[in-house]
């Protein structure tokens, strides 16, 4: 098995994550969370965004190699703010 990740599985990771970090962010917002829980649900929330931001930094290398892939802000669907810098 290849150590490096096929471009489509990164771009389906990011998208995954992403999606994560949204629901996530949904359920905090939500008011439905239990008490004593809302701290661990917000370090989830870090967590998620975290790794995205990860998986992004690792795509736009990916994109410096592969010039053909989408541009991240078109992946995310223009909605990407953990591109700027």
């Amino acid at each position: 098995m290849s150590k490096e990740l096929s471009s489509t599985t990164l771009m389906y990771s990011i998208l995954s994550v992403e999606e994560g970090v949204n629901v996530q962010k949904d359920y905090l917002e939500s008011g439905e969370i239990p008490e004593g829980e809302v701290e661990y649900e917000e370090e989830i929330l870090g967590d998620l965004e975290q790794a995205l931001m990860e998986l992004i930094d690792v795509y736009k290398i990916r994109c410096k190699s592969e010039p053909e892939l989408p541009s991240i802000e078109d992946l995310l669907g223009g909605d990407s703010d953990e591109d700027e810098e």
